[in-house]
């Protein structure tokens, strides 16, 4: 009896089991569907609000931190500057240069002279100014209406003894607080090697100083004929950039000891010469080509000749050269603007 019992309630158990397992699959794919509905729903959810938030915050681009956005701020700000400074090139291209004096463009200008002329000078050359404020320069109350008359400022320029305060200095503060025509560079030592910075610091002077039509550089052992200079110039009025003067060339000397040796005389290349430059004795410039000294006098080379140093400054620049023989003073002819002594 026992072991009939027992065979069935084994065998009820068997009957039971393989319902249970079909509602534990049935509950277990219903499960599956449930969790694949949910994650797909998820999904799509994700999708939309990656779309909304695009959307928002910038069509289809992601949003961005603050650090990046002040870049962005500060890059448009750069641009802006950018713009600005290039439309003032513009403009300063159309004027010719512009110097440090341009800054306040409000103010209307005042006429200036037609002509700056730097009379090259050194110590112990009195007599010889003394010549030229006899012939054309003159002194005093003369030199004052030739400023006011005719336009024309001239300066004896020279600049400080190596022993700065000794007599050759104090000689030159006597004799100009007799006379008030001298322009005294006061960073420059007076040295005949050191005439090309000279030059380059006169124009810059000069440019900084008036604001004229013309920039003479001429030496003291020169006498000029003003009426003819003042007429020959007139006619390059229209011409914003111009450098006048007795045009020349010449051998360049490599062999120190020479007379007229040129430390960079490799630079000029194996033919050894000079490029086209106005002579020495006497040349001129115009107004926007002493401003161009002036703004780079920093950067402006000189080599071991005043005038091949200032002929270097402008050849590779937008000016017109004039060979004007009148220029050439080694000989006083009809119309000649100057003459050698």
């Amino acid at each position: 009896m026992q072991s009939r019992g027992s065979n069935a309630r084994f065998s009820g158990m068997g009957v039971r089991s393989p319902i249970s397992s079909l509602m534990l699959a049935m509950f277990a794919t219903m499960a599956s569907f449930y969790v694949t509905g949910r994650l797909w729903q998820d999904a799509q959810n994700r999708v939309y609000l990656t779309k909304e938030l695009d959307r928002i915050t910038g069509q289809g681009h992601s949003a961005i931190s603050v650090a990046d956005t002040l870049k962005i701020i500060e890059c448009r700000e750069q641009r802006k500057k950018l713009s600005a400074l290039e439309m003032e090139l513009a403009t300063a291209r159309q004027e010719g240069f512009v110097s440090k004096q341009s800054s306040d463009m409000k103010k209307t200008p005042e006429k200036g002279p037609v002509i700056v002329i730097g009379i090259f000078t050194s110590f112990g050359r009195k007599n010889d100014r003394d010549a030229i404020r006899k012939a054309w320069m003159s002194t005093g109350a003369a030199l004052k209406r030739m400023e006011e008359e005719k336009d024309i400022v001239a300066r004896f320029v020279i600049g400080r003894s190596a022993n700065r305060g000794d007599s050759l200095d104090r000689s030159i503060d006597s004799e100009n607080s007799q006379t008030n025509d001298f322009l005294i560079l006061e960073n420059h030592v007076e040295a005949p090697e050191e005439l090309p910075k000279k030059t380059k610091l006169f124009f810059a002077h000069a440019a900084d100083s008036w604001t004229a039509d013309y920039y003479a550089k001429v030496n003291d052992n020169v006498f000029v004929n003003l009426d003819s200079l003042g007429n020959t110039l007139a006619s390059y009025l229209s011409v914003p950039r111009v450098y006048i003067g007795c045009m020349k060339s010449g051998e360049v000397f490599s062999e120190q000891g020479q007379k007229w040796y040129e430390p960079d005389w490799w630079k000029f290349g194996d033919g050894k010469t000079y490029f086209r430059h106005a002579s020495t004795e006497l040349f001129v410039i115009s107004q926007a080509l002493a401003r161009y000294i002036s703004i780079n006098r920093s950067l402006l080379r000189t080599y071991a000749h005043d005038d091949v140093s200032v002929g270097s400054w402008f050849i590779g620049a937008d000016v017109k050269h004039v060979d004007d023989r009148k220029f050439c003073c080694s000989s006083w002819s009809s119309g000649a603007i100057c003459s050698g002594v």
